[in-house]
């Protein structure tokens, strides 16, 4: 089987990459996590990824200041150097240009932990809570220029309950995240999703149980 050749792009601990990386290490996967990428060069998943035998790069994006194509285009050549066909944003803290989304539509995938398009940007499990939503969870969806708001390709839905924090609801949250995520990507690395206009449609999906209601009543 050939497998496609992935970078994960990280700023901090690389809890969505170390699910990833887990993932890919099964022989039956159809994605293989070729290289991590962090612009900080302290970032905790650096270590966890060299750990688990994967190929790390740090490209700094301090020192280019505002100068976004700029560090794009050092990105883009350790991309081609290692053959990277698909790439996957684990807490990558660095707005693209339009140029660099464009370029990697459809095959660019980011996670964010609230049901998109509800709650995009910061803080998504505070506005969640603010707004008294029964429901969150995670989307995984392609990136394009505009922020959290690219083709939706999965997402997984979680309870919120009358006393949940900001940080409870992110930890059960972030176990949803470790489940869908490995699942979108083989899903795109099988070709299994195609975009029809703004719309990701999957091969063969169906959803996993009828309905979902919270809160639950005795």
């Amino acid at each position: 089987m050939m497998k496609r050749r992935v970078a994960i792009l990280i700023s901090g601990r690389g809890s969505n990459m170390s699910a990833l990386i887990k993932a890919a290490s099964a022989a039956d996967f159809p994605a293989e996590i070729s290289l991590v990428v962090s612009n900080k060069a302290d970032a905790l998943g650096l270590e966890r990824a060299k750990a688990a035998g994967v190929k790390t790069q740090v490209i700094e994006s301090k020192p280019f200041g505002k100068d976004r194509a700029g560090f794009e285009a050092v990105l883009q050549a350790a991309l081609d150097l290692h053959g990277i066909e698909l790439i996957c944003l684990g807490g990558f803290m660095r707005l693209f240009t339009a140029e660099f989304a464009r370029a990697w539509y459809g095959r660019m995938l980011n996670i964010h932990p609230s049901l998109l398009p509800s709650f995009p940007g910061l803080d998504p499990h505070g506005q969640a809570l603010r707004a008294g939503v029964k429901l969150s969870g995670a989307t995984v969806h392609f990136v394009i220029p505009e922020t959290d708001a690219g083709p939706i390709v999965m997402q997984g839905a979680v309870p919120v309950g009358d006393h949940d924090t900001g940080e409870t609801l992110s930890e059960r949250i972030l176990e949803v995240e470790h489940r869908i995520y490995p699942a979108a990507l083989s899903l795109l690395a099988t070709g299994k999703v195609r975009i029809e206009g703004d719309v990701c449609k999957t091969v063969g999906s169906s959803a996993s149980e009828n309905f979902l209601v919270a809160p639950v009543v005795s």
